[in-house]
Formats: C-alpha cells, sequence, structure tokens
C-alpha cells in the first residue's frame, strides 16, 4: 500500500517537472494533480440507528478518515477547528458519521433544498462510476436541512444541477454538543449521522450495489464563514470597507487543488470491502485504472489551459508539450492519442494489457 503510493506520487512528480517548462506556464497542474486520499470501508454486520450519536459498537471499530485540510491543498493554512468522517456499509446503505468541532453552533435555515452552503454546512459528493458524470451531492447543517441535488456533469463542462431531485430513502440526524444559535456561550461541535441508500444512486434501471474491492470517488467539504453577532444572532461577517460578505472557508478530506468541488476527478478513492468492520483489515489497492488516468486528466487540464490563452484547443500533443507515449512510475507503457480540432477533442490511453481509457472536452471519462 505504501509502496503504491510513493510510486503514484513520485509519478506525478515526473509529471510536474515536465509539465512546469516550455512557452505555456503549466504550473497551476502542481497543485491541480494533488495526489488523492483513500479510504477502505467496511460492512457492518448490526442494524444502525440514524439518530446522529455513534452509538452502535460498529461506530467503535471503524476507522477515522484523516483530518480535513484547505480546498486547495496542505501548503494552506490548517482549518481552524478540525473535521472527520467515519463510513461504513451494509446491502442497503452506505453510512457515514461527521465529526465537527465547532464552537460556536449556528444554523437558520430549516427547509429542505434552501441553498445550505450560504450558512456553515457539511457535503457529501458522491460519484458511483467514477466517469465524472452523473453525480450526487448532499448537504446537511447543523439544524438537521437536507439540500441534495444531482448533476449531469460538472459546471465547468455546462453542468446545470438538478435541485428538484430528491434521495428516496435518505436518513439524517444530527447531535449538538452544546446549544444551537446561541451566541452567548461555547460549544464543542456538532456530528452528523446519514444513511444513503444505494437505490437513491441509481441512474438507470438497475441500483448499483458495490462489490469487494469495487471503488468509488467520494469527497467531503465543510464550508465554514466568518460571522459577526447582531442583535443577538449570527451573520457572515463583512468587509469594513466593502461591506461585502467575506468569502468561506472551505475544508476538504480530500484536497481538490483548487476552489471548486465540482472536479470529481480530483475526489477522493473509497473502496468497498466484504469484511465485517473490527476484523482483518485489508489495505487498499490502487486501481489501475487510476494510475493512469492522471496522464489523460493532464492533457485535459492543458487543454482548457491551452484554448483560454489561444481560442482554439490544441490539435497535437506536441503543442501540449506532451508525448504520444509515456512510462509510468510503476514501469507500465501508456499510449497517447489526441484526436482533435480546434472545438473539441478526445484523449484516448492504451495500456500494454489492452485497458483503454478515453476522455472528451465534455469531461467524460471512460475505460474497458
Amino acid at each position: 500500500m505504501v509502496k503504491i503510493k510513493f510510486l503514484i506520487s513520485v509519478g506525478l512528480a515526473l509529471l510536474l517537472c515536465k509539465a512546469s517548462s516550455g512557452q505555456n506556464n503549466w504550473q497551476f497542474l502542481e497543485k491541480r494533480m494533488t495526489p488523492a486520499r483513500s479510504y477502505v470501508v467496511y460492512k457492518t454486520p448490526m442494524a444502525i440507528q440514524i439518530d446522529g450519536v455513534a452509538s452502535e459498537s460498529v461506530w467503535a471499530d471503524a476507522e477515522w478518515t484523516e483530518f480535513f485540510v484547505d480546498i486547495e491543498g496542505e501548503d494552506k493554512p490548517l482549518p481552524t477547528w478540525q473535521t472527520r468522517v467515519k463510513m461504513l456499509w451494509d446491502d442497503r446503505y452506505l453510512y457515514f458519521f461527521a465529526e465537527l468541532e465547532e464552537p460556536h453552533v449556528w444554523a437558520y435555515y430549516k427547509d429542505h433544498d434552501l441553498i445550505l452552503y450560504h450558512e456553515n454546512d457539511f457535503e457529501i459528493f458522491i460519484d458511483p462510476n467514477g466517469n465524472t458524470h452523473h453525480y450526487f451531492e448532499f448537504e446537511f447543517n447543523a439544524q438537521n436541512t437536507l439540500f441534495d441535488l444531482f448533476m449531469t456533469r460538472p459546471y465547468r463542462n455546462g453542468g446545470i444541477p438538478l435541485i428538484s431531485w430528491d434521495a428516496p430513502g435518505i436518513k439524517h440526524a444530527v447531535s449538538i454538543d452544546g446549544t444551537l444559535n446561541d451566541p452567548t456561550d461555547e460549544d464543542v461541535g456538532w456530528t452528523l449521522e446519514v444513511a444513503v441508500p444505494f437505490e437513491a444512486l441509481r441512474t438507470g434501471i438497475h441500483t448499483k450495489i458495490p462489490k469487494n474491492g469495487e471503488t468509488w470517488k467520494v469527497n467531503f467539504s465543510r464550508v465554514q464563514w466568518e460571522t459577526e453577532i447582531k442583535d443577538g444572532k449570527y451573520h457572515r461577517k463583512r468587509d469594513t470597507e466593502t461591506g461585502r460578505i467575506l468569502p468561506e472557508k472551505n475544508w476538504v478530506w480530500s484536497p481538490q487543488g483548487l476552489i471548486n468541488m465540482h472536479y470529481p476527478e480530483r475526489w477522493g478513492n473509497l473502496q468497498f470491502s466484504e469484511k465485517p468492520v473490527g476484523e482483518s483489515k485489508v489495505g487498499f489497492i490502487m486501481p489501475g485504472v487510476e494510475v493512469f488516468n492522471n496522464y489523460l486528466w493532464r492533457i485535459y487540464y492543458k487543454q482548457m489551459h491551452y484554448r483560454q490563452n489561444h481560442g482554439h484547443f490544441a490539435n497535437l500533443l506536441s503543442e501540449l508539450e506532451e508525448s504520444d507515449e509515456v512510462i509510468t512510475s510503476s514501469g507500465e507503457k501508456l499510449t497517447l492519442e489526441l484526436h482533435a480540432t480546434n472545438f473539441q477533442f478526445f484523449i484516448t490511453g492504451k495500456t500494454a494489457d489492452g485497458m483503454v481509457l478515453n476522455l472528451d472536452n465534455h469531461g467524460l471519462f471512460q475505460h474497458k
């Protein structure tokens, strides 16, 4: 596990060294290609009551994720308050338990599907297929209000949020260690417990139940605002000179490398294990596609940058300072092809063992 992560990190570093040279400025790739975090989720053999409290013994056996970091990466200041998550699953649900340190717990939005990130909130992102299209977002505040939506594709690719979509059968509950909306005292924080039915994540006829060893793209975000007290209520703090609301802080599990959660390919890797939680552990096994797809995404990001500077896409890999053949850090060969006009492109990657990866200008990633 450690060796695999090391090889991937070294490989990305070599790619970025190459990417930073030449007349085009590819330095933005260093953050964009931040390695994703990973988590192995084990099965729960017992039912879980969704009450906002991790009272079941299986939650004690489940491991915490790493503490959250700034959305842009670990070189940014550490979050003021810590956040972490545990996960479990069974044949019906994917379970989440989030713990948020917060000395002033506040939330006023109570109606379903209000834009919760205008207040402090906790967000869950799930892409079961890993193709960056047809993914799900769930936002919660300390009132236990839910804002759920379905994205056909990311905003960068013309995606429109389907806010009218509701997750059937989702369960969620909040527990507050302190008081809600009381500026006169200091709180410890709040916890959130969620059960997302696999049935709710269905985009076709059949419900997708994870298989042992299967990996999904998942990430979490905590939106945190600076506040001030007016008339006994919390308000988002404003700049004293401009009067504008100060920008929020975005703390995440797996850093995105930019201030945008809607880059699903940069989310963390959630690997499912059939083993009951609390028994013998299994190491995370990086899927081969996750190693190879970064080479295609690097070309994709360069194409978007190239179009921004030149008004059209590059037609040749050489214009992007890329070659048609690369050797990965683990010694595997990947052959790359770019099929492009000024207005669209299609990248194909082929491995020596027959894997074929495709990525188009709409950001749709596929492999077989």
